[in-house]
């Protein structure tokens, strides 16, 4: 008996480690378990965690495996430095490794995780910390080792070209039916083929740069996939590993590309401070590289952080720069940046989302509507039905609920077979305002509320 009072004795033991870390962040146990649900929210979760939680855990209650890195997370967004679940006396459980010692290596291991380790790595969560990566990252150490381990293999350019044309064709088959299609596939392929032959030998400098850029645009593709299904975590890692294989094939503008890349995630995820600092360092790396159409696209990027940090000056300046390079008839656009589609279309799109944010709904609807003009509807049906959802949002926003309702309708129609976390969640979204206008008695709302009920079963 007494033996077993020590085992419940120990299983409650008081978590000094966690107690000490939250008194020197300075959080009330009220404001930390705000942000562990914040963070949680962000990687897709819905928590209920409280202050009473709180308390439990640093009385010696151990919380599941991902709400320990949420909470880890939240403490090291506090304190501005990296807080680990050791350090909070709640070491994780042992998990597969995510990254190596350089970019090839952790190609392989992200690729495997992709696939051996699915539910692990759809798991991993978003840290803030990660974002300032590419503002300090050497990667002149990193470009030796990877020279001085040449392999045997010879690579040419017509593997390149199969690589490229591969991203591109999943690329495609992204647009139409989510991110969920492919994703082991694609992952397989980085891990197995595509990781392996950066380690190969080439017969002159410009394939092995254009070989690591190939690689690149794999992995932004398949960062972007699990972004598209709600993973932002993954998403991180594999935008950070596209952004160390892009500046060994180009460290101006298609590094400054990948940093847009994890700029974006940012300012989707909350992280406005740290996009913009992003953002602007990318926009210096391009100066001078980048043809006009990338250099719009940056600066689009720009103008959304500003609007986000309520700098509306600021933001139309960026606007009108995106405007001017945009017109620029200079050199070709590259293909990692045609990934995202007409770079037209992409300015439109993300106008009307500036413009949304500083509260030009007249302005947002024009962009939003000279945006379907901009997008074949065959190739990005999920542009036009994101579009359609957030055109709604800005008819609502006038009061023109018929109108929204059409808006919204339209985008459930494509949203068939599509197997995209993003549209469910835009969907999703509408549903309090649609009970509104239920009970308001607004034509086709009934139905549509029902249809996205189906939708969503």
């Amino acid at each position: 008996m007494p033996k077993a009072r020590d085992q419940r004795s120990a299983h409650h033991r008081v978590n000094n480690r966690l107690r000490e870390m939250i008194n020197a962040s300075g959080m009330s146990y009220d404001s930390l378990a705000r942000a562990v649900v914040g963070i949680a929210a962000e990687n897709g979760e819905v928590l209920r965690t409280n202050k009473s939680a709180v308390a439990h855990w640093v009385a010696g209650t151990v919380p599941g495996e991902r709400t320990i890195t949420y909470l880890a997370e939240a403490l090291s967004r506090r304190v501005g430095r990296t807080v680990t679940p050791k350090q909070l006396g709640l070491a994780a459980a042992r998990a597969p490794e995510l990254a190596g010692a350089h970019p090839i290596e952790t190609a392989t291991l992200l690729g495997r995780a992709d696939v051996e380790h699915r539910a692990y790595l759809a798991a991993a969560v978003y840290t803030s910390a990660a974002v300032a990566m590419p503002l300090h990252y050497d990667h002149e150490p990193v470009t030796r080792l990877l020279r001085a381990r040449t392999g045997r293999a010879r690579v040419g350019a017509e593997e390149v070209a199969v690589v490229r044309q591969i991203t591109k064709s999943f690329g495609a088959a992204d647009e139409v039916l989510g991110g969920g299609h492919g994703l082991s596939t694609v992952a397989t392929y980085l891990a197995d083929t595509v990781a392996p032959m950066l380690s190969g030998r080439f017969p002159s400098e410009r394939v092995r740069r254009d070989a690591f850029a190939a690689a690149a645009e794999l992995a932004w593709l398949q960062g972007w996939k699990h972004h598209d299904l709600g993973q932002e975590g993954a998403a991180q890692r594999y935008y950070l590993l596209g952004f160390q294989l892009a500046v060994e094939a180009d460290p101006h503008a298609h590094a400054a590309w990948m940093m847009r890349a994890v700029a974006h995630q940012a300012l989707s995820l909350k992280q406005r401070g740290r996009s913009l600092d992003l953002i602007q360092a990318a926009l210096a790396r391009a100066d001078g590289y980048a043809d006009g159409a990338t250099q719009a696209l940056l600066h689009i990027t720009q103008a959304r952080a500003y609007a986000a940090l309520r700098e509306k000056h600021s933001a139309a300046r960026a606007l009108l720069a995106a405007e001017d390079a945009l017109a620029q008839q200079d050199e070709p656009q590259p293909s990692y940046s045609l990934l995202m589609g007409p770079a037209a279309g992409t300015v439109d799109s993300h106008t009307a989302r500036t413009l949304t944010e500083i509260g030009d709904h007249a302005g947002t609807e024009a962009r939003h509507r000279a945006a379907f003009t901009s997008w074949d509807l065959l190739a990005f049906p999920r542009v036009h039905l994101l579009t359609h959802m957030d055109l709604g949002d800005c008819l609502a926003a006038q009061a023109r609920a018929d109108e929204a309702v059409a808006a919204w309708g339209r985008a459930l129609d494509l949203a068939e077979g599509m197997a995209s976390a993003r549209t469910r969640t835009a969907l999703a979204s509408i549903r309090p305002v649609l009970g509104l206008y239920r009970r308001r008695g607004v034509p086709g709302a009934a139905l549509l509320e029902q249809r996205i009920h189906q939708a969503m079963v």
